[in-house]
């Protein structure tokens, strides 16, 4: 109508005359400021959901509000629950967002701000948004089932146990990939460890005290629970001066060891004791401080240091060995594209969903608030000094060979109380960039130290949620792989098969982390989330057109071969150029089943798109596919939970 469309005009000129101003300041000036960027990439991606969402998803989708969603159709109580929106949207969200959107953009920082700016948006909006907002499509559509079951009843048997094995092998790798960016946070931290390892205890007790001294004081548990976790930031600078200190100071490789050990608990443990209460309290540090980073960023308005582009693009950087292209794109995954998002968008996500109408804010929305995190991810990273960036994300030998001089960074050690030289994986290099915005805040300065230790339980909790949950996902794939050879693994009740494949996944994993830094691990995770992000696009490709919609295939199938291309020049460079020639054997093998495992599903895909191009076109408008299911079925009237 007249009012949307002044609305979308109105759009089209804030941003563009906020993206004009952003490259002539940049440019002219050689100055950018971070407001800027918040500004800008706030309104490009509000735009994308007001246009190209809404397109997919009345278009290409024709996503029809009359239809019984599998959440009211079943209804059991346990699994498949109508859920409001909100909620659904908030537990979505969580889910996705874990480390992903924080990590991966300041490591790509190296190459400078640019590179990984342009990704994100433009890969969140055209790529990644699409990408989970489809298969949670198709999930809803078939009644909530896992991508491997969609891949069985759109393309083949044989799609689907490669989906299934990818997606098992992603989940390993990614839950490696985490475990580094933890330890290189932790190792030889006290106050750190200290107050990351007391939530443990704290998400216990909430969860005791829930099902047992007071069920059903969901507000006064919460409150316990934050009251403890800051207590525990709090007091962490008394432990690090105490004689107790050397009890929480481990090296990188005991600490690496001792999240698989933690991994398998988390998974055995019923879901009450520890994932659920921990999840839910990370969920108040998560939201409060990606707002809080927000509201920073607009009063500091602080510099971009970092340049558009470095000398770096073109490879050999002290983060990341390989050139901005391909590996711009597979080090921001999270943020623009991620194949772990599957996982969620075929899990619990459609078992929750009421109406068809949701699918377009939970698929297509969350992934967008995603990618706004991954922006004042990057934002406050490259607001540090370029050296001391690479001082914090590079070794003792690659400092040394860069010839660089630190500039601030001794004097942020000093003020944080710990030394932050040295300390690859993003997370040190995230929480100074954060501390050091929100020290900028009025007579805030002088809490630099409870700002770092703050930021750094808050992505440790971003990446300890993921382990709880990956774990635990895990297991349960893998009992059920093993269970087409062993029927009693299929019951998830079985204790035997519980442990036992709660164990066999933490040992795989835990170690993979001993096989390599961040340098290496990071790469493998981004090609191996990036190759089942391509999976994903090409069983939506089916689904949409199977739907009877091939004239827009191209909404999926062109990010789908774009991907391919990326991730297999990708996992080319990392086996040939970096696992080889160090005797990396393990990650040789898992770079190479992720790929023959992808490449199955794809030509498996390929073959139905040549079978589905027979089918006629499908020319029904949403108002007329809506239209008859009403008169059909009637409006459903759900009560929410």
């Amino acid at each position: 109508n007249n009012i949307q469309c002044y609305q979308i005009k109105i759009g089209y000129k804030i941003s563009y005359s906020i993206v004009y101003c952003i490259y002539f300041r940049r440019f002219m000036f050689m100055e950018m400021n971070g407001l800027y960027l918040v500004i800008a990439s706030a309104l490009i991606l509000v735009i994308a959901y007001r246009l190209y969402g809404s397109f997919v998803a009345a278009k290409v989708l024709t996503v029809n509000q009359y239809r019984t969603t599998p959440a009211v159709a079943i209804n059991d109580g346990v699994d498949y629950v109508p859920t409001n929106k909100w909620v659904t949207f908030g537990q979505h969200f969580a889910a996705i967002a874990g480390a992903g959107p924080l990590v991966g953009p300041v490591i790509a920082a190296q190459f400078g701000y640019l590179p990984g700016l342009l990704w994100i948006l433009i890969g969140s909006v055209v790529a990644g948004a699409v990408h989970d907002m489809v298969i949670l499509f198709a999930s809803v559509r078939y009644d909530g089932k896992s991508i491997a079951d969609i891949a069985k009843e759109e393309i083949s048997n044989l799609a689907s146990i490669g989906a299934m094995l990818a997606t098992l092998f992603l989940l390993i790798i990614t839950l490696a990939g985490m475990a580094v960016v933890v330890a290189n946070a932790l190792h030889n931290s006290a106050w750190g460890f200290f107050s990351v390892s007391m939530t443990i205890p704290i998400a216990i007790f909430v969860g005791i005290y829930l099902r047992w001294f007071r069920p059903g004081k969901i507000q006064e548990a919460t409150v316990i629970g934050v009251v403890l976790i800051f207590a525990a930031i709090i007091y962490g600078p008394q432990v690090a001066a105490s004689s107790y200190a050397s009890w929480f100071l481990y090296d990188l490789q005991t600490i690496e060891i001792m999240l698989a050990v933690y991994g398998f608990f988390a998974a055995a443990l019923p879901v009450w004791l520890l994932l659920a209460p921990r999840d839910y309290l990370s969920t108040y540090l998560k939201i409060g401080t990606i707002g809080a980073l927000a509201l920073g960023i607009i009063i500091v308005m602080p510099i971009i240091q970092m340049p558009a582009v470095t000398q770096y693009i073109y490879g050999g950087g002290p983060v990341l060995k390989g050139s901005v292209f391909p590996f711009i794109f597979i080090t921001i995954a999270c943020g623009a594209l991620s194949g772990f998002h599957t996982v969620i968008a075929t899990g619990t996500t459609p078992k929750m969903i009421t109406n068809e109408k949701e699918i377009l804010p939970i698929g297509y929305g969350a992934m967008l608030t995603e990618a706004f995190i991954a922006m004042m991810a990057l934002i406050a990273a490259t607001a540090l000094h370029p050296d001391d960036y690479f001082a914090i994300n590079s070794t003792t030998e690659s400092f040394k060979a860069l010839g660089l001089q630190v500039h601030e960074l001794p004097a942020l050690s000093q003020m944080v109380g710990e030394d932050l030289m040295h300390r690859p994986g993003g997370a040190v290099s995230l929480a100074v960039g954060m501390a050091h915005i929100f020290s900028r805040l009025p007579n805030m300065a002088h809490l630099m130290g409870y700002w770092y230790h703050f930021c750094i339980m808050f992505e440790a909790l971003f990446i300890m949620t993921l382990i709880d949950a990956g774990t635990r996902v895990g297991r349960y794939l893998l009992q059920e792989l093993l269970g087409r050879f062993y029927k009693p693994l299929e019951n998830v009740n079985w204790a035997p098969g519980v442990y036992g494949c709660a164990a066999l996944i933490c040992i795989m994993w835990g170690y993979l982390v001993l096989q390599g830094n961040i340098g290496i691990i990071w790469p493998l995770f981004g090609v191996s989330n990036q190759l089942l992000g391509t999976m994903t696009l090409a069983v939506g490709t089916t689904v949409i057109m199977r739907l009877g919609h091939k004239r827009y295939a191209w909404v999926t199938g062109v990010p789908c071969f774009f991907m391919a291309i990326i991730a297999i020049a990708a996992d080319y460079e990392n086996v040939f150029y970096s696992y080889i020639p160090a005797g990396k054997w393990t990650l040789v093998a898992f770079s190479v089943v992720m790929f023959l495992m992808i490449v199955i599903v794809l030509v498996e895909a390929v073959r139905s798109w040549i079978r589905l191009a027979k089918i006629p076109q499908n020319y029904k408008t949403q108002a007329e596919v809506e239209a008859e299911s009403l008169k059909k079925y009637g409006a459903v009237k759900v009560e929410v939970k």
